[in-house]
Parts: C-alpha cells; structure tokens; sequence
C-alpha cells in the first residue's frame, strides 16, 4: 500500500470521527429559572448569557428565560446588579441558577454648600453676628443694616416693624429679601411687612 493510500485512509477516518461528534452534539432550548440563593425567589430582569457566545435572555417577572438552540453542555453565566454572577454547565434543557446577594459599596456622601466670597463675582456684604448686635442697639433690623454701601432702609410714620428698605435703588417689592435662606417677601405684592419678623433682632 503506497503512502498516498494510507493518508487518505487516515483523512476517512479522521472525517467519520468529525462527522460522529457533530451528531453526538446535541442542540436544545435551554429554559430556567434565576432565583435568590437564600430565598429561593426567582429574580427579575437577571441575565443569563451562554459563555463565548452572543446568546442569552433576561428573566421575566418571575425569574425564568429560555434560550434557543443552546448546545448540551454549555457553559451558562447568570447575573444581577446586587448578586455574585453564577457559573453553571447546561447538561439538561431545564436548569436553575441561584444567585448569592453581595453588598454594593457606593463611595462616601459629601455635600456641599457654597456661598459669596471675595472671589465671587458678584456684589455682597458679610455682616458677622457681633457687627449686627453692635450695629442694632435699640433700632429696628431693617435700619441696623443702613450703613452696608447700595442698602437704604428708614423708618415710617407707623408703630415697631414699619420701616423701609431699598437696595441699589429697588425698593423691597422689587428685591427678594431672605432671613437665612427663607424669603419673607409678600407673595400678592412682594412688600415686606417687617413688624412680622420684629423679633428675630
């Protein structure tokens, strides 16, 4: 037998051995259930991807998917934000993966706050506790704050509690007066009505 027979004799039975593996591999749905490790609940919106492929599905409202034409004995992979991905081998078309919660970590909280100051582009005056009480005497709030550049406040004919402001030229209807962050602003009018915030000085 010359050397180019044995070779094709070899090629044969190489591609009998292939075509017999090809028909001992077996093509299923693969269908099943993602649920909770501890609970045993399924879970929703999970995925399940067959390893090295592009197939996969998402659980529905109850946990289960079903995938197609997925070949016995692949590799599945199920996954959920909050859970450890899972790693399980589809030998049967039914399977259950049950996934095992695991902690989120999220970086510290910081909140922050900004305020005016001397590098902000805008025009404000900074009046300390101390400066207000030594300013305040036995006047109203409003006039205590009289002497700030732009601001003119004056007291009218009425009793405690009726003076006016003006700031750069806009009387109190036209400018939003705060008292720690809070407008005190008339909301029909926008006047301030001052005898009502009396107390605070």
């Amino acid at each position: 037998m010359s050397g180019i027979d044995i070779f094709k004799k070899i090629g044969l039975v190489i591609a009998l051995i292939l075509s017999q593996l090809m028909l001992n591999a077996q093509v299923a749905t693969i269908t099943g259930q993602v649920n909770d490790a501890e609970t045993g609940k399924g879970l929703p919106g999970a995925n399940v991807v067959v390893e090295g492929t592009d197939l996969g599905a998402a659980t529905d409202e109850d946990g289960n998917f079903s995938i197609s034409e997925v070949e016995l004995g692949s590799s599945l992979i199920g996954s959920m934000i909050g859970y450890e991905s899972s790693l399980i081998f589809a030998d049967t078309p039914e399977v259950t993966i049950s996934l095992v919660a695991s902690a989120v970590k999220m970086s510290g909280l910081e909140v922050l706050a900004s305020r005016a100051t001397v590098n902000t582009a805008v025009n404000y005056t900074d009046i300390s506790k101390a400066e207000l009480e030594l300013r305040l005497g036995g006047q109203e709030l409003v006039t205590s704050l009289n002497t700030i550049p732009s601001v003119y406040a004056t007291n009218q004919g009425g009793g405690s509690g009726d003076a006016r402001i003006n700031v750069r030229g806009f009387n109190q209807r036209n400018v939003a007066i705060m008292l720690n962050g809070i407008p005190v602003n008339d909301m029909e009018n926008g006047w301030v009505y001052w005898s009502n915030w009396d107390g605070v000085s």
